[in-house]
C-alpha cells in the first residue's frame, strides 16, 4: 500500500466566489454506475486525463486495496473539479445497505443529494431510502438516471416509475435520444432544436417544467398565463425556492461509458443546482435535549467558524482525520479551533483538500469547501468545530442510523494480542457510527454488531490486511435483550467477615418495566439515611451491571425503572462493594420476579426477485416466523416482497434465496423494533445460558 501523494501548498479557497461553489453527494444502490459516472465528471471537467474504470480498479474514488479487488465502493470518497469558473464538492458514496454508516453522513455535508438510478435495474430499495433520507434531511434531490446505453432499456417507463414511486414533482430537465447516444436540454431549449427525442419532447418536457417552477411565485404564474412562457433566465429564484422545497426533482439522463449526457449533467450542476447561500440552512442546534433552539450558520467567509466533522478515518501514513464540511466562517492554516465543548483549542497545522486517496495543502477553506485536518486526535464523528469558546453547545441534529443487530464474536489468535486488538476496533468503530463494539461480560467475549454481512466482513478484512491482526471469530450472534412485564420487588443482605474489617451493605428495590425503547431509569427514595448518600451511586453501579450481564439468558436488560426505596449499613463494615454486590444481587431477583422476559430484533425485510419465484418466498418467510406486508413492482419481471421477521431466522438467508430463485434474489435488511421471543426460545435460551454459567 502506497502513501497517499501530498501536494505543495495551494490557493484553492482564497479568491473562489461562495457562489461558486457547489457540493453534491452521489447516493444510491450498488452497482447503479455511481462511481463510473464520478469518473466521468472528472473527466469532462478536466480534473483527470483520462476516465478510470471500476473492472480495472483504476478510479479515483475506488482507491482502498478492498475496493479493487471486491470491485466495489466500500468508504464515502471524496472528488473535487472546476469548470466553467465553478468549483464542484463530488461524494462518491457506497450503495450496499450495509454501509449506510459511510454513505448517510455525506448528505450532511451537501447542498444537493444525486439518486442515481440504473436505466438496466429501475427502482431498487437502496434509491427509494435515499430520496427519503434526503427529502427528511431536506436537501435539495436530483435523479440521475445511468446506463441509458443499456439494450432494450425503457426509460420512458423508468420515468412513470419513477413518478409513480416519488411524486409528480420529478421531472426530466433533459430527454435521450438517437436511443440514449445523445441527450437534448430541455430546460434552456425551449423548442427542439435538433433530433428527436426517444419520447415525449423538448417542447413537452420545458413547458411542464417551468409550469412546476412558476408555481412556487405567484407573480410569475400570472406571467406565465399571460404571456405563454417565461424566459429560464428569470427563473432562477423561483428554481431554487422549488428545489429547495421539494417542488421540484430533476431528472437527469447519462450514460458514464459513452459520455452521453455527462456535458449536459456538468451544466445542470453549474446554472442550476444551489450554491450555499441558496440550498436550505444545516439542521445546526443550540443547546442539549429539549432546551436546544434552532441556530442558523450563515455561508459568510467573515463570521466566526462553524464546520462539521462528517468523517473520519484512521490513515496509517497520515494518521487520524477528520473531513468537514465548513458551513460558516473561514479556517486557515493557523486557526486556533475548538471541538464541541472542548475547552482547549487546537491549531490547526495541515489544512487539505482531498481528490480520492490524493491530499493537497489548501491555504484555507470558506463555506461550501469540504476538506481535511490530520493528526488532531480530539477529532471525532459528528464534531462541531468553532472558534469561540461560547459556540461549545452547538451541535447538528443527529442522523437517525439504522440499528446495528448482526454481531460478531471476535478474538486474536495469539494470546497477548487482546488489547491490541481492542486498540485497533475502537478506531475501526470510530470510523463508522454503525459499528457498535460491545464487551459481554457473562462469556468474557468482545462482540462487534454491524448492518449485515458484508459489513462485518468488510471489518474482519480491515482487521486483518490493513492493521497485520489475525483474528478467530465465532458465529454470529442476534443482539438479544431482556425485559420485565411487571413490577416486582427484590432484597439481598452482602455479609462478609473474613478477620478484620468485614463487608456489609442490604439493598431493597422495586423494578417497573418501561415503555419499549425507553433505556434504563434509576431513582433514589431512600428515606432517613437507611443507605449513606455516598453509597447510593454504589447502589446504581450494582444495578447497572447486573442489567448489562443480564438475569435470564445472559443479555442485557432494558426498559427498566429501577426503584431504591430503604437498605441498611454499618458503621464500619459499609463499603462500597458490599452495596455494589447486594444491589447487583437484588436486582436479579426482582427481575426473577417481574415476569421476565427475552426480546428478539424484529428486522423490515426487502427482497427483490423474479415474479415467478414470490410463492416459493412468501412461503418460506412464513416458515421464519415472517409476516408479508406487501409487494412493490420494480424492474420488468422483479417484485420486490415487503415483509418483518426475526433477525434469528434469517441466518444465512442469502445461500436460502439463491436456492429459491437460482441467484437471482437478493434483498436488504434494516432493524425495525424488539418483540418478546415465544416461550420456547425463551426457555432454549435460558438453558443454554446456565450451560454457560455451569461451564
Amino acid at each position: 500500500m502506497k502513501a497517499p501523494h501530498v501536494a505543495g501548498g495551494s490557493a484553492v479557497g482564497t479568491h473562489r466566489d461562495i457562489a461558486a461553489r457547489r457540493t453534491l453527494a452521489l447516493v444510491g444502490p450498488g452497482a447503479a454506475g455511481k462511481t463510473s459516472l464520478a469518473e466521468a465528471l472528472l473527466w469532462k471537467a478536466g480534473a483527470i486525463g483520462a476516465p478510470g474504470s471500476v473492472e480495472k480498479g483504476n478510479t479515483s474514488s475506488d482507491h482502498d486495496p478492498l475496493e479493487k479487488r471486491w470491485l466495489r465502493s466500500l468508504n464515502t470518497s471524496l472528488l473535487h473539479f472546476e469548470h466553467r469558473g465553478v468549483h464542484t464538492h463530488l461524494i462518491d458514496t457506497p450503495g450496499a445497505p450495509d454501509l449506510l454508516g459511510q454513505s448517510l453522513p455525506a448528505l450532511e455535508a451537501v447542498e444537493t443529494a444525486a439518486i442515481v438510478i440504473s436505466a438496466a435495474t429501475g427502482i431498487e430499495p437502496m434509491a427509494a431510502r435515499m430520496m427519503e433520507w434526503a427529502k427528511q434531511r431536506e436537501r435539495d434531490r436530483i435523479i440521475v438516471i445511468t446506463k441509458i446505453d443499456t439494450q432494450g432499456a425503457d426509460l420512458q417507463g423508468l420515468v412513470a416509475q419513477i413518478q409513480a414511486a416519488f411524486g409528480r414533482e420529478c421531472l426530466p430537465v433533459n430527454l435521450p435520444s438517437q436511443r440514449g447516444e445523445r441527450v437534448l436540454d430541455c430546460f434552456w431549449n425551449m423548442k427542439a432544436d435538433g433530433p428527436p427525442t426517444d419520447f415525449s419532447s423538448v417542447e413537452q418536457a420545458h413547458r411542464a417544467l417551468v409550469e412546476q417552477v412558476v408555481e412556487v411565485d405567484a407573480a410569475f404564474v400570472e406571467r406565465y398565463l399571460n404571456d405563454g412562457d417565461v424566459a429560464p433566465q428569470e427563473l432562477h429564484a423561483p428554481l431554487e425556492q422549488a428545489l429547495r422545497e421539494g417542488h421540484l426533482v430533476p431528472i437527469c439522463f447519462v450514460s458514464a461509458r459513452t459520455g452521453a449526457g455527462v456535458t449536459e449533467l456538468l451544466e445542470v450542476i453549474e446554472r442550476l443546482l444551489p450554491d450555499p447561500s441558496e440550498g436550505n440552512p444545516p439542521a445546526f442546534l443550540e443547546g442539549e435535549g429539549e432546551q436546544a433552539k434552532p441556530l442558523e450558520a450563515l455561508p459568510d467567509p467573515a463570521l466566526h467558524v462553524l464546520a462539521h466533522v462528517f468523517k473520519v478515518t484512521q490513515d496509517p501514513y497520515v494518521g487520524k482525520m477528520g473531513v468537514l464540511r465548513v458551513h460558516q466562517g473561514t479556517i486557515t492554516r493557523d486557526s486556533q479551533l475548538y471541538v464541541g465543548d472542548g475547552r482547549r483549542p487546537f491549531k490547526v497545522g495541515h489544512l487539505f483538500m482531498l481528490q480520492g486517496k490524493e491530499l493537497t495543502e489548501v491555504v484555507r477553506a470558506v463555506p461550501g469547501d469540504l476538506c481535511a485536518i490530520a493528526k488532531v486526535e480530539e477529532l471525532h464523528f459528528d464534531a462541531v468545530l468553532h472558534d469561540a469558546a461560547e459556540d461549545s453547545h452547538i451541535h447538528l441534529k443527529p442522523l437517525e442510523f439504522p440499528v446495528p443487530v448482526h454481531g460478531l464474536a471476535i478474538e486474536p489468535k495469539r494470546r497477548g494480542d487482546e488489547q491490541r486488538l481492542h486498540d485497533i476496533l475502537h478506531k475501526l468503530v470510530s470510523e463508522d457510527p454503525c459499528l457498535r463494539l460491545e464487551h459481554v461480560a457473562s462469556t468474557n467475549e468482545s462482540v462487534v454488531y454491524g448492518l449485515g454481512e458484508l459489513h462485518l466482513r468488510t471489518l474482519l478484512e480491515r482487521l486483518t490486511e490493513v492493521h497485520g491482526c489475525q483474528v478467530n471469530t465465532r458465529p454470529p450472534r442476534i443482539a438479544y435483550r431482556e425485559t420485565v412485564m411487571a413490577a416486582a420487588e427484590g432484597h439481598h443482605r452482602h455479609k462478609k467477615q473474613t478477620g478484620g474489617a468485614g463487608q456489609f451493605g442490604e439493598v431493597f428495590l422495586r423494578v417497573e418495566p418501561l415503555p419499549r425503547g425507553s433505556g434504563f431509569q434509576f431513582v433514589d427514595e431512600v428515606k432517613g439515611g437507611a443507605i449513606p448518600h455516598n453509597f447510593i451511586p454504589a447502589v446504581e453501579k450494582g444495578v447497572r451491571l447486573a442489567m448489562e450481564q443480564g438475569v435470564v439468558a445472559g443479555y442485557p436488560v432494558v426498559d427498566l425503572k429501577v426503584v431504591v426505596y430503604d437498605g441498611k449499613h454499618h458503621t464500619v463494615d459499609s463499603k462500597e462493594i458490599a452495596f455494589i454486590t447486594a444491589a447487583r444481587k437484588a436486582l436479579a431477583a426482582a427481575v426473577q420476579a417481574a415476569r421476565p422476559c427475552v426480546l428478539e430484533p424484529i428486522v423490515d425485510v426487502e427482497i427483490t426477485a423474479p415474479e415467478q419465484n414470490m410463492g416459493d418466498i412468501t412461503g418460506d418467510l412464513a416458515a421464519r416466523r415472517g409476516q408479508v406486508s406487501g409487494t412493490q413492482s420494480g424492474a420488468t419481471g422483479a417484485l420486490t416482497v415487503l415483509a418483518q421477521a426475526p433477525l434469528s431466522e434469517l441466518a444465512s438467508y442469502q445461500s436460502r434465496l439463491n436456492s429459491l430463485t437460482g441467484g437471482q434474489g437478493r434483498y436488504t435488511l434494516s432493524f425495525s423494533h424488539y418483540e418478546p421471543v415465544p416461550p420456547t426460545v425463551q426457555a432454549q435460551l435460558a438453558s443454554q445460558h446456565k450451560v454457560r454459567d455451569e461451564g
